[in-house]
């Protein structure tokens, strides 16, 4: 069989696809574009063991889809850039537009959360330049002092029952995570409806945010 010239170009393709053939990895890729975080952060955010979260690491580095940062004792690791945040975007659109399971799966997940529909970044910038809105990002303090949106309360979902009295009263809450696919801002809209204050999501998370250009601060 004669061989292909170009086989090892596909190969060098396939790197990457290899790399992204695991749910663990998927996972955390998305957790990546929050920011620069230690494997132990990473671990507990991505519901996995250390060890394997080292390992899945390892992996996504080898082909340059991570880098990583030593500072004995700690370990970082981020994307290896925003094309790969990009690329991580263009990967869930494309799943979202030809797999109509996604669609539903979402759907799903979400609805039995939050039933109403989400506030748009444009909306959220509006009402913000009137002060209208109170933020909450209810993502974990690392991610947040990692970067945030300007503005945002800092009150991760599991402290929000506790903090409800740091919250302004008289006005709308609009929480954010770490972005369309993740559950904790449906998770803090639907808490804080239940104890009468009213609430909505964002429509994405501070990844999108970011991409978009948006300004950002850092704790």
């Amino acid at each position: 069989m004669k061989v292909d010239a170009s086989d090892s170009i596909f190969q060098q393709f396939a790197r990457i696809t290899d790399a992204l053939s695991s749910p663990s990895r998927l996972k955390l890729m998305d957790r990546l574009c929050q920011g620069e975080q230690t494997v132990e952060q990473l671990a507990e955010a991505a519901g996995l063991s250390i060890s394997n979260t080292s390992r899945q690491l390892r992996i996504l580095a080898e082909c340059r889809l991570a880098a990583v940062r030593r500072d004995p004792p700690r370990v970082y690791y981020a994307v290896a850039g925003e094309h790969v945040v990009r690329f991580w975007f263009a990967l869930r659109d494309l799943a979202r537009e030809q797999l109509a399971e996604l669609g539903r799966i979402v759907d799903d997940l979400v609805a039995g959360r939050d039933p109403l529909l989400p506030m748009s970044r444009d909306e959220l910038l509006a009402r913000m330049r009137t002060g209208e809105v109170v933020l909450v990002d209810v993502r974990p303090e690392p991610e947040y002092r990692a970067g945030h949106i300007p503005g945002a309360l800092s009150i991760p979902v599991e402290q929000l029952e506790a903090r409800l009295s740091t919250i302004p009263a008289g006005k709308e809450v609009v929480a954010y995570c770490r972005g369309p696919y993740c559950m904790l801002s449906a998770d803090a809209v639907a808490a804080l409806r239940a104890r009468g204050i009213a609430a909505v999501r964002l429509e994405d998370g501070f990844p999108e945010w970011k991409a978009a250009g948006l300004p950002l601060q850092a704790a």
